[in-house]
């Protein structure tokens, strides 16, 4: 039997870097790796499915997976999490100075539909009261799948605006983003957002999750074996980079060992787990969210986002390991 020929597209992190650099591969498959970061890979994949196999957001998953069930297959593995209390900013002279005060106000996000600002809205509404509805929310981009929800105030900036510049200005109150937005006049909304993020991770247990793993639903189906190939090589994948990362003399971290110490106190050994059952309350929270705010016309099951082989593990010889 030859070999298929995949092409998959991920983020260049350590946990896929064995899948890019071709030390790691599923069996039966000849991949052709595309690392490209997230914007254009979503936006290829959303608009064009232009992958095999592709890092795709959660939330863009379910939008298009609420609309199109038999759309894609997805595999229970992420290989982007993220705290995100550190990407709220505000002006430093700002008149808000708290996430409590943020009903009301105008807040600027990438897009309504970006997994970074649906687990942060969630964690405003649901830790610190913030009113959703009762928020002006101001986009830098139109939505890459579907159309924004009712019922809540969402507006395109202006051409040629910029959400840096609105907030500097005092036209928006705060900026959610995926990414850090630097410069001294803009600081984040928690003065200590590790702490705060600490903090609701030993309160919730929770780890957000942003990626996962979505694959063209033809494949799966004529190939009953590759699903769980494709989540046993990001498994080895992963596996090489934690025992690289547990190395203090590959790390180029001083005290990257007691980072690491303290970050499984938190959140355990492995925070990047793979598997259905794993990380059913983060994929249970995340779906509940996008209901809640309209991504998704209905109340979506966290199962029934994968592919019915791989939302359990297949069994080991426990005793020998």
């Amino acid at each position: 039997m030859n070999d298929l020929d995949l092409t998959l597209a991920v983020g260049r992190y350590a946990i896929t870097e064995g899948l890019l650099n071709g030390t790691v591969a599923p069996r039966g498959v000849r991949l052709r790796p595309f690392a490209m970061p997230s914007p254009e890979r979503h936006w290829r994949m959303l608009r064009h499915q232009e992958f095999d196999v592709c890092e795709l957001s959660l939330a863009g998953y379910s939008k298009v997976f609420a609309r199109e069930p038999d759309k894609w297959a997805a595999i229970p593995v992420f290989p982007h999490r993220r705290f995100r209390h550190g990407y709220v900013f505000i002006s430093a002279r700002s008149a808000v100075h708290s996430p409590e005060e943020l009903t009301g106000a105008a807040i600027g996000l990438r897009t309504w539909g970006t997994t970074a600002g649906l687990w942060m809205r969630g964690i405003l509404q649901d830790e610190h009261g913030v009113d959703l509805r009762g928020v002006r929310w101001v986009t830098e981009h139109l939505e890459s799948a579907g159309a924004p929800p009712s019922g809540y105030s969402i507006e395109r900036m202006p051409d040629g605006g910029n959400l840096r510049t609105m907030l500097l200005d005092g036209e928006l109150q705060a900026v959610i983003y995926p990414e850090r937005i630097h410069g001294a006049d803009i600081q984040p909304i928690f003065p200590d957002a590790a702490a705060a993020e600490r903090a609701y991770a030993r309160r919730t247990g929770l780890f957000p999750i942003m990626h996962l793993v979505a694959v063209r639903r033809e494949l799966v189906a004529q190939h009953p074996w590759l699903a769980n190939e494709l989540v046993t090589a990001f498994e080895e994948a992963k596996r090489a980079a934690l025992r690289l990362t547990a190395n203090p003399r590959w790390l180029p971290l001083a005290w990257g060992e007691q980072a690491l110490d303290e970050q499984g106190g938190i959140i355990g050994a492995d925070p990047w787990r793979y598997g259905l059952e794993e990380n059913l309350p983060e994929l249970r929270t995340a779906m509940r969210y996008s209901y809640e705010q309209g991504l998704v016309d209905r109340a979506i099951e966290p199962a029934d986002l994968f592919w019915p082989s791989t939302r359990d593990r297949p069994p080991t010889y426990a005793a020998a390991r």
